[in-house]
């Protein structure tokens, strides 16, 4: 029985704030798993100094901190003797342009990646505690996250050559990379202090508002999966115009000039993968939603499969096993999302597809009651055996018409065999005669006019003939 209007109308609502409670819950996911995971953070970081780009920007930014916190032409003319001291100035200036190509050599060793690790686990612990309002440095007035690159400054001086009397004179804040200001403090202990809990929250709650659409409108839920998973495909699609839109602004506000456009991009999508996988896998989920509204519909092809199917469906043993092999290659084997790669949302993912799977299963059993495993796989073996005798009956059709063609072809040469020998029998003795003529001609025995009239006489007579 089709539920009243107002019951359909409360099943689209519960399922419209199911959806966006899902666009939320992809944003509150990311935070949890990228920024405020220092494993994670960390494992970006590395990825970070591994590109071309952004190392080139991080190794020039290196030279740059030596250059102004070290007077690198004092200590180069301290270095010479004095009657090239005067050499210093030059030195120090083509010294710079050698200093950034071995910043960018020094960035590609182990120990300066490791360093840059430790740099960038030592900021995201930071953060986390000013964003947890633990502690004196959490405080919203005084309080910064800075990432520490001293060490790395002081490995790049080392390859410029002034790196003994650089570790004396760097100052603190020397290679201080600000990561948060006091003054954003207080928004992002806000926002953090919001999503970080709902992350899991918000997923568990839009699930709870589509099994309520559910129960809401009885007779109506393959509209209600069907337009739930049309709200996970455009709470997809909508996390991935965001990030499009984020990543361009974020270009524009901190890209000072165009040369580091491509870097502060290049941040961007190294730093961005997990929210784009849990975008494409929300897509990923309401696509499965569609199809299986679409399986359970009223459409020719689909009544078609459940009724191929209901034999095998009615029987739980056989229906269970074969889903338990597609769940454990999709799962376990392929683990397309990072849902599937995580123990406890994997076992929710099989429990919800075992779910409706259940249902499907039901119905097709209802539609086909008298529907049995042995007579289908008779039917299937004598479906089998027609297709082979058909297809056995035109090979066979077809190679008695390829004989008859070859057949025939041969007998149609061997009746034109004699006709063409005689043709060129003739053909070869009106030459003779041609060739005859042209000598008599040549020899004087026949003047102009007879080789001509004799010419035209051979020629006539065969044209007659």
């Amino acid at each position: 029985m089709a539920p009243s209007r107002t019951r359909r109308g409360v099943a689209v609502a519960l399922v419209v704030v199911a959806s966006v409670l899902a666009f939320v819950a992809v944003p509150a996911i990311w935070l949890n798993r990228q920024v405020l995971n220092t494993d994670n953070w960390t494992h970006t970081s590395s990825e970070l100094l591994a590109d071309p780009v952004i190392r080139a920007q991080v190794a020039d930014y290196l030279v740059d901190q030596v250059y102004a916190n070290v007077d690198v032409e004092a200590e180069l003319r301290a270095a010479l003797p004095p009657r090239l001291q005067p050499l210093a100035g030059p030195a120090a200036g083509g010294l710079r342009n050698l200093a950034e190509r071995g910043a960018n050599e020094v960035l590609s060793r182990p120990r300066a990646q490791q360093a840059w690790e430790n740099a960038n686990r030592a900021a995201q612990i930071t953060l986390l505690r000013v964003l947890r309002g633990g502690g004196d440095i959490a405080s919203t007035e005084n309080g910064t996250v800075t990432l520490d690159l001293r060490t790395l400054v002081q490995q790049v001086a080392d390859r410029v050559g002034v790196g003994g009397r650089v570790a004396s004179k760097l100052p603190e804040s020397a290679a201080q990379v600000t990561v948060l200001r006091s003054n954003q403090l207080k928004t992002a202990q806000d926002v953090t202090q919001s999503l970080r809990p709902l992350a899991i929250a918000l997923v568990v709650l839009s699930l709870a508002l589509f099994g309520v659409a559910l129960l809401v409108a009885p007779g109506w839920r393959r509209q209600v999966v069907r337009f739930y998973g049309v709200g996970l495909v455009v709470a997809g699609g909508a996390i991935l115009v965001v990030m499009s839109q984020a990543g361009d602004a974020m270009v524009n506000s901190l890209a000072s000039t165009a040369a580091s456009e491509p870097a502060v991009r290049r941040v961007w999508t190294i730093a961005t993968p997990l929210l784009h996988e849990a975008a494409v896998a929300t897509i990923g989920y309401g696509v499965v939603l569609i199809l299986g509204a679409w399986l359970s519909g009223p459409t020719r092809f689909a009544i078609a499969i459940r009724r191929a199917l209901a034999p095998y469906l009615r029987e739980p043993l056989i229906a269970y096993s074969g889903l338990a092999i597609v769940m454990g290659l999709v799962i376990f084997k392929w683990a397309p999302t990072p849902a599937t790669r995580n123990p406890v949302l994997a076992i929710v993912l099989v429990a919800l597809v075992a779910a409706g799977f259940e249902a499907w299963r039901r119905q097709a059993v209802r539609e086909s009651p008298d529907a049995d495993r042995h007579a289908a796989l008779a039917r299937w073996r004598d479906r089998l055996a027609a297709g082979w005798e058909w297809t056995s009956d035109r090979a066979s059709a077809g190679a008695r018409q390829a004989t008859g063609a070859v057949q025939q072809g041969a007998a149609t040469v061997r009746q034109a065999a004699p006709d063409l020998a005689l043709r060129t029998s003739a053909g070869d003795a009106r030459i003779e005669q041609l060739e005859r003529l042209g000598h008599l001609h040549d020899t004087g025995v026949l003047d102009d006019a007879e080789f001509k009239a004799e010419k035209a006489r051979l020629l006539n007579g065969d044209a007659a003939g």
